[in-house]
């Protein structure tokens, strides 16, 4: 499993913007030179992230890129569902790609099953985590999901 390029960069430039933008926002130049991304790839997921509701852009020699809402108001999940969507949609079986017209195990799928499975975990993880958590330090959400060898807890 796989998290796609536009869930890792655009979570990235949300973070950057998060802690270095908060008086005067930061601008694609800013974010892409410090991220290491190229311009043109940060102004699609800045774009994206307007359009989703997590930035604000502004105009101008003083313009730039700033949150739209709190951090603390911020959810994970949201952003990274606007990013690229979820894991296993109930959609995907509708969409089945395979040399029969339906997939053979339509009916009774477990594979199906597992995928719920996986998507309801990372769902309940990461719903419960917001922007703040990730920019804080000490103890938050994140922390208390892991033992202390750094390994998940059982939820």
């Amino acid at each position: 499993m796989k998290f796609t390029s536009p869930e890792e960069y655009g979570l990235r430039c949300l973070l950057r913007i998060a802690r270095d933008g908060k008086d005067h926002g930061l601008t694609i130049p800013e974010i892409s030179k410090t991220e290491g991304i190229s311009e043109a790839y940060t102004a699609k997921l800045l774009r994206i992230l307007r359009l989703g509701g997590f930035l604000e852009s502004s105009r101008g020699q003083t313009g730039g890129y700033t949150l739209s809402r709190k951090p603390e108001e911020i959810k994970i999940s949201d952003v990274l569902n606007i990013l690229g969507g979820r894991l296993y949609d109930d959609d995907f079986c509708s969409t089945y790609t395979g040399e029969m017209k339906i997939c053979t195990n339509s009916v009774d799928c477990s594979i199906r099953s597992l995928w719920q499975l996986i998507q309801y975990s990372v769902d309940n993880a990461i719903s419960k985590i917001t922007l703040m958590e990730l920019i804080s330090s000490g103890e938050n959400q994140i922390t208390r999901l892991l033992n202390k060898d750094g390994q998940p807890i059982k939820i």
